[in-house]
């Protein structure tokens, strides 16, 4: 009885359109009716406008009509007995959704015999289950979830509302956007949704959120769009819409339906301390899993558009470096790959890509997903920020390797020992990369650059995560292999009154651009 009291609270909380007309209805006096003016009231100057649309009195309508299209999806894989055998596979935990998750991890661990391993001797494997959610959209019984909710399975089957069970094929899964198609026959057509316009959802919609939280299926939570293209750190083409309808474990590769009916999201991923649902929910976007979702349908694979960048975010201080100047930011080329579709095009280090394929590159997260969205082969024009103006490209798209490649260094230039030379005013100590500064720093033997020996602590440089043992491969866009030349550089700056430096740094991560903030040298004052 507890638990159906919490249900309900639940469902008021958290769906009190449904209820708010007749609340209103049961706590407010009854009014004698209004005289009918003869004409509409004049509307005051400047007044707001009215609302498109009313609010709706009840989704029981539309979730009638939706509910037969969302489907439990129930898994299982199969838990290896280590035995004792360190080399032996880890026994995985239930993926997260599944009502069992805290019963398996309690008895896993009541069972495990001393000494860490996973199971007995002669134990024999066990059967880890979990649940999550997905929808219909063709009646052959094409279905679309995420797919956390069916990686390591080796059995999925998915159950109808009308609990019929379903043995499911995988057709193909995608990691990067977390989704995954599966099949399914059935004796009957089944009901099905289509994909919606996310690009047509604004913050304020009403949306609904069905699927199977935490084992409870064809549960309906309301709510609104909270805000649009939010970045979780969830891969790189982060876009997610956030909403507040609940949503919990078990939701997972279900769908969010504005009020048409249409699916304009796929849930995927809470914010929560405690595991249940705060009203802070994450969305894949449709317009991003329509592409997707067809590619794996057809091919089982999906086929990215690739031109071989690294990429980074362009800062106050590093617009103010590249004289960008009315909030113009774009992506900025810390490395363009050789011999990739960019570098083929004419791409450099250090220009910022403010346009691709005539769509605007509004911050640097933004251009993965518009490359990646970009048909392979597509020759796309390309606008980017070079020495204070604009240049026009093309690139020819191609296609995004499985496995990222690695772009080789060109052999340094061979240079003599040299004394350590501080860098006034940046909190550096740096000297020419040798044969000596190769040993003490653990560099790879084609390292080019000059190397950072010593950084001063709280320092700009510091707080920008400069390390010793880091290389300065280029000052303000231009090459430089000896202390000498980064010292001419800073000079050259300092006499135009640059209030930084943007240096390209490179470690055992990569390269990045950094700007640092010059200060005028001992004794000199700037120009």
């Amino acid at each position: 009885m507890r638990l159906a009291t919490l249900l309900l609270s639940a469902t008021v909380l958290t769906a009190p359109l449904a209820l708010s007309g007749a609340a209103l209805a049961q706590s407010s006096p009854a009014a004698p009716p209004a005289a009918t003016p003869a004409q509409p009231p004049t509307p005051a100057p400047n007044a707001a406008p009215a609302p498109v649309a009313a609010t709706p009195e009840s989704f029981a309508p539309l979730a009638r009509r939706l509910l037969p299209s969302v489907v439990n999806i129930q898994t299982s894989q199969t838990l290896q007995a280590r035995g004792g055998r360190p080399d032996a596979p880890e026994m995985p935990q239930a993926p997260p959704g599944s009502p069992f998750e805290e019963l398996f991890r309690d008895f896993f661990e009541r069972n495990r015999p001393p000494g860490g391993g996973n199971a007995r001797p002669g134990q024999p494997p066990r059967r880890a289950q979990s649940q999550g959610s997905g929808f219909i959209i063709d009646a052959s019984g094409i279905i679309v979830t995420n797919n956390h909710v069916i990686d390591g399975a080796d059995e999925i089957n998915v159950v109808l509302q009308d609990n019929t069970t379903l043995r499911a094929e995988l057709v193909g899964v995608d990691p990067r956007t977390d989704l995954a198609v599966l099949r399914v026959k059935s004796e009957k057509p089944l009901p099905v949704v289509p994909f919606g316009d996310s690009d047509h959802a604004e913050v304020g919609d009403w949306v609904l959120a069905i699927g199977n939280p935490l084992g409870f299926g064809g549960s309906v939570t309301s709510g609104i769009v909270s805000a649009r293209g939010r970045n979780i750190n969830a891969g790189p083409y982060d876009d997610f819409i956030q909403t507040d309808a609940a949503i919990n474990r078990g939701n997972s590769g279900g769908p969010l339906f504005n009020v048409r009916g249409e699916v304009i999201g796929i849930n995927t991923a809470i914010v929560s301390p405690s595991g249940g649902s705060i009203g802070i929910g994450f969305a894949i976007p449709s317009n991003l899993a329509k592409n997707v979702v067809a590619q794996l349908r057809d091919g089982g694979r999906v086929r990215r558009g690739w031109v071989g960048v690294n990429i980074q975010q362009v800062t106050d201080e590093i617009a103010e470096s590249l004289g960008l100047q009315g909030g113009t930011r774009g992506a900025l080329v810390a490395r363009a790959q050789e011999d990739g579709p960019a570098a083929k095009a004419g791409i450099q280090n250090g220009d910022v890509i403010l346009r691709f394929n005539n769509q605007d590159v509004r911050e640097m997260r933004n251009l993965p997903r518009i490359v990646a969205e970009t048909a392979v082969g597509t020759k796309a024009p390309v606008t980017v920020w070079r020495g204070g103006r604009e240049h026009q490209l093309e690139i020819t798209v191609a296609e995004l390797p499985n496995e990222p490649q690695q772009a080789s260094a060109p052999a340094a230039t061979p240079s003599r020992p040299g004394a350590v030379v501080e860098l006034s005013g940046l909190g550096l100590k740096v000297a020419a990369i040798s044969a000596e500064t190769k040993e003490r720093f653990s560099l790879r033997d084609d390292a080019r650059g000059v190397v950072v020996t010593e950084v001063t602590p709280g320092s700009n440089a510091a707080e920008r995560g400069i390390a010793a043992g880091d290389m300065i491969v280029e000052v303000q866009q231009n090459r430089v292999t000896n202390p000498q030349e980064v010292q001419e550089q800073l000079t050259r700056l300092r006499r135009q009154n640059r209030p930084s430096a943007l240096m390209l740094i490179e470690n055992g991560q990569g390269q990045r651009f950094v700007p640092l903030r010059i200060t005028p040298e001992r004794g000199n004052s700037p120009g």
